[in-house]
């Protein structure tokens, strides 16, 4: 499979997925969302692969984020159909994928780029890397499943604090909330996800899938569709429109009543 934003190899019957977009801090656009679901939908298909690591390229990032200039003017309505399209597209399908899919997270995983790797069965993080979702700095909230996802891994009260205050937390600090399963350096992080992935196929891969599928069905998708609606009412605000405009000016926003 050959793609415009992403690279995937495969070595023995692990895929590797690395979102190519260095420059841009691997940055998730349409075009990535797209060729993502292209690769893990043809990757699941595929009988040979009994493990996936999703990666970005470089030393930096593994997602910084959304390419907010894709949406800063977008109304409420497409607000909407962009976090429900995404949702469906690429983040639900990786997490209910029957292939186990391991987030190789390599730097700064924000907004959207949390969001994916939380998507993933489970995290391993380089000792450089930043977690958060800084979207309320925007105006908006997490729109792909960050507001659901996060509270299930850490818990609500840490999980409100992080989406409150728009803030970055360490690897350390990741890894003591549970967001992560690991904290190796960054020349130790393939080769521990090539590890873990080792024990994970001796194991029965119809097993596996079940139990993907069990684990998945405790948790009620009704927060994702109201996550999705809420998400598009921001695009309405005032808010929203200072907090994508201040970004993309490189400037502070000057958000009415703060």
């Amino acid at each position: 499979m050959e793609f415009d934003t992403i690279l995937v190899e495969q070595v023995e019957s692990t895929a590797i997925v690395t979102i190519n977009r260095p420059k841009k801090l691997n940055a998730l656009n349409k075009a990535t969302i797209l060729e993502l679901h292209t690769a893990f939908t043809n990757l699941g298909a595929d009988k040979s692969v009994k493990a996936i690591i999703l990666t970005g390229s470089g030393d930096k990032a593994f997602v910084a984020g959304a390419d907010i200039s894709e949406f800063a003017h977008f109304t409420e309505e497409e607000g909407a159909r962009l976090a429900g399209k995404g949702q469906d597209e690429l983040f639900n399908l990786v997490e209910n994928l029957s292939t186990p899919v391991i987030a190789a997270v390599n730097g700064f995983a924000l907004g959207g780029g949390l969001e994916l790797s939380m998507a993933c069965h489970f995290r391993v993080a380089s000792d450089n890397a930043k977690m958060g979702l800084p979207e309320v700095s925007l105006g908006v909230i997490p729109g792909y499943g960050g507001t659901q996802r996060l509270p299930q891994l850490i818990g609500k009260g840490r999980a409100m604090e992080l989406i409150m205050t728009a803030g970055m937390i360490s690897a350390d600090k990741a890894l003591s909330y549970g967001l992560v399963n690991y904290v190796v350096t960054q020349e130790e992080l393939m080769p521990l996800c090539h590890k873990l992935i080792g024990k994970i196929t001796n194991n029965s891969s119809v097993a596996i899938a079940a139990a993907i599928k069990a684990v998945n069905a405790g948790f009620s998708t009704e927060g994702y569709a109201a996550e999705i609606e809420a998400f598009g009412a921001c695009f309405g605000t005032e808010d929203f429109k200072e907090g994508t405009s201040a970004f993309l000016e490189k400037r502070k926003a000057n958000f009415p009543g703060a």
